[in-house]
């Protein structure tokens, strides 16, 4: 049997675990921390299910709703209240709502954007032209990767793309959408461009295909929270397979296989971030290391729960969006007791704030205190005075953004390439095929799965 090293536990290198586990194959899974699941945590406590990492996945990928039935959670998951489904945009010092039945920046209905008070008239032009040009941006459309700043510009302008395109984005990948490739973080709306040219007709055509049928919910989550996935998961691992606390200090490519600080093992999943990656395969190949390495951002998460009687009251919907240039420092805030259900005692209120980019980055070494009272005062800004709030805290995230820049998919490709002349690997995480829950639960379990049948 292949003696099989996993270095890192979070929630790639978990679901190959759990998936190398459930088909009797033994293996070490080395995690430098005191827990498994990586950036999924969920904090519980006095009736409050708060998350300190990601809230949920989309719902069209299906493989962490498939993971979530394996693991006989079916009863727990829970889809997001879209028929309150509101995204308010802070446009000068004041909450707008964005349109409603809008997919990001593209309205299923064009009329939907005519009298909506979050644009200008040039931009509202720009929505109704860019129907009329769709056999022009058909004919158009790059053969070659561009940012995302480029395409939502051809077919909309900048001021869609600086007032919801940007901070859409930024609030999953927190980078600079004039970077990020269009290819790795939009290929939906690539492929609608290339079939339909206008993408608010191609929009529409899928709904027409849809027919009667409801759309599905945008998001799903569980009823105690994300962490839940981790935990079940991480319940079904033999101990002996799993050493804590065990940061990795050498990896070494051997004739048979890989050392790992000195231990041999046939076959290596590295599903560490990748600059961590990068470090420890940094004699191995040159080239290889090149290709894994690429820029990241912080993001910062500030969670607040109010108990009843206290609560503040909010507007209608998920929370809103801050692009840049407003006088709020945060990225996004996220109504959590209005998204989901099952997060706060009755008559409570759980809210979430987010920093991104350079304001999270300038925040890591600051204290709990500082941080909960900066989100505070952001927050504020928007919503006005809050209460004291019986449950707050502050989670870091150094790094942990990987930007899919322009020239990704080329990238990954040639990566992939090497990682297969060098054999007996493979690279897992949210550094290369994706950055979603359902992403990375694919990813892993799809790697030990080829492991197995090699």
């Amino acid at each position: 049997m292949k003696r099989i090293a996993i270095v890192g536990g979070g929630l790639a290198g978990l679901s190959a675990a759990y998936e190398l586990q459930r088909n009797g194959h033994s293996f070490t899974l080395f995690e430098q921390s005191n827990r498994l699941g990586g950036i999924v945590d969920t904090l519980r406590q006095d009736g409050f299910v708060i998350e300190r990492g990601p809230d949920g996945w989309v719902t069209e990928k299906p493989w962490a709703r498939e993971l979530a039935i394996e693991l006989g959670l079916e009863d727990e998951l829970i889809t997001s209240n879209d028929h309150e489904r509101v995204t308010w945009v802070l446009q000068q010092g004041k909450l707008l709502p964005m349109p409603d039945n809008m997919r990001m920046m593209v309205p299923e209905n064009v009329d939907t954007i005519l009298h909506s008070p979050l644009f200008s008239e040039g931009a509202r032009n720009a929505y109704i032209a860019e129907e009329q040009r769709a056999d022009e941006l058909k004919a158009a459309a790059p053969t070659q990767d561009e940012s995302v700043a480029s395409f939502i510009e051809r077919h909309f302008g900048e001021e869609v793309l600086r007032v919801i395109g940007a901070p859409l984005l930024g609030g999953v990948f927190g980078g600079d959408v004039h970077q990020l490739s269009v290819r790795a973080v939009m290929p939906a709306f690539v492929q609608m461009e290339r079939e339909y040219g206008s993408l608010i007709r191609g929009l529409a055509a899928k709904k027409a295909q849809r027919g009667d049928r409801p759309a599905s919910p945008v998001f799903t989550s569980l009823k105690t929270g994300t962490g839940t996935l981790v935990e079940r998961m991480a319940a079904t691992l033999s101990d002996a397979s799993i050493r804590m606390n065990a940061e990795v200090e050498q990896i070494e490519r051997t004739r048979n296989g890989w050392s790992i600080d000195g231990e041999p093992f046939d076959h290596l999943m590295m599903a560490l971030p990748v600059h961590h990656a990068a470090r420890l395969l940094a004699k191995t190949d040159a080239r290889m290391v090149e290709l894994i390495v690429q820029p990241t951002s912080s993001a910062v998460i500030v969670g607040f729960g109010y108990l009843p009687g206290t609560a503040p009251v909010t507007p209608k919907g998920f929370g809103f969006l801050s692009p840049e240039g407003e006088s709020c420092r945060l990225l996004a805030a996220t109504f959590s007791d209005q998204k989901y259900t099952h997060r706060v005692p009755e008559g409570g209120k759980s809210l979430r704030a987010f920093f991104g980019g350079e304001e999270a980055e300038a925040l890591q070494q600051e204290s709990d205190e500082t941080i909960i009272a900066a989100a505070t005062c952001e927050m504020e800004k928007v919503l006005g005075p809050l209460p004291h709030s019986a449950i707050a805290f502050a989670r870091r995230l150094p790094s942990s953004l990987p930007q899919y820049g322009v020239g990704h998919g080329e990238r990954m490709s040639e990566l992939q390439e090497r990682v297969n002349m060098l054999g007996a690997l493979h690279l897992l995480g949210n550094g290369y095929r994706g950055v979603g829950l359902p992403d990375l639960i694919r990813d892993g379990r799809a790697a030990a799965r080829e492991l197995l049948a090699s």
